[in-house]
């Protein structure tokens, strides 16, 4: 058994999904789908941005990030990293010199189910991190092993390579390339309505009978 488990790199982002995510917001989706979010643990560090791109994942053990070194090389435009630390909440994978490595090769951003560094450099370097939390100890060059592009599990939902992250400031999504048109359209769809709605309570109507939800209270009361 090799330590280091590699799939080849998945297609590269595809302008179109950007195209059809660009205004959709994660917490509309929420409105209709309940599968594919991560958890609200895994929360945006130190920023409200929003990135869509395509998903490189990895999984780290404990203690070592030679993959993730490794795996800067292969980076693309557009990619963004996800990465499963296989438990480990308490080493911080990825930093100031990790993100620099990212940002020059054009990546989005990066997911982890545990803990990252360097909050401020993060900024500095404009790279979007969501990870549960900030942590002074870090991983090193241990050579333990690792994968790379094969389906993850990161705050509780499945990830495979190539699949579509929309990330922002409520949370992370994980759509697969084929069920991003359908999910696009509903979401807008259902974004208009709500911008409709908000005209109308601006000019007096009250948000339980735009919803139905007076007429359900006074029918039982």
């Amino acid at each position: 058994m090799k330590k280091f488990d590699l799939n080849p790199m998945p297609a590269p982002l595809d302008s179109k999904y950007v195209d059809l995510l660009s205004e959709v917001e994660t917490a509309t989706v929420g409105h209709f789908r309940h599968w594919g979010f991560m958890a609200p643990d895994i929360k945006p560090i130190n920023h409200s941005r929003k990135i869509i791109g395509t998903a490189v994942t990895l999984s780290l053990p404990g203690q070592d990030s030679t993959l993730l070194h490794h795996a800067l090389s292969l980076l693309r435009p557009g990619d963004i990293l996800v990465i499963d630390r296989l438990g480990d909440q308490k080493h911080a994978c990825l930093g100031g010199g990790v993100a620099l490595g990212a940002v020059l090769a054009g990546a989005h951003g990066a997911i982890i189910d545990g803990m990252c560094t360097d909050p401020s450099e993060l900024e500095a370097y404009n790279f979007p991190v969501w990870a549960r939390g900030v942590s002074p100890i870090t991983t090193r060059i241990y050579n333990i092993g690792g994968q790379l592009n094969k389906p993850v599990a990161c705050g509780g939902a499945i990830v495979n390579p190539g699949d579509i992250i929309l990330a922002d400031e409520n949370g992370v999504l994980v759509l697969p390339p084929d069920e991003v048109a359908d999910v696009s359209r509903m979401a807008l769809e259902k974004q208009a309505r709500g911008n409709s709605n908000g005209e109308r309570m601006r000019g007096g109507e009250r948000l339980g009978d735009l919803s139905g939800a007076s007429k359900y209270v006074l029918e039982q009361a």
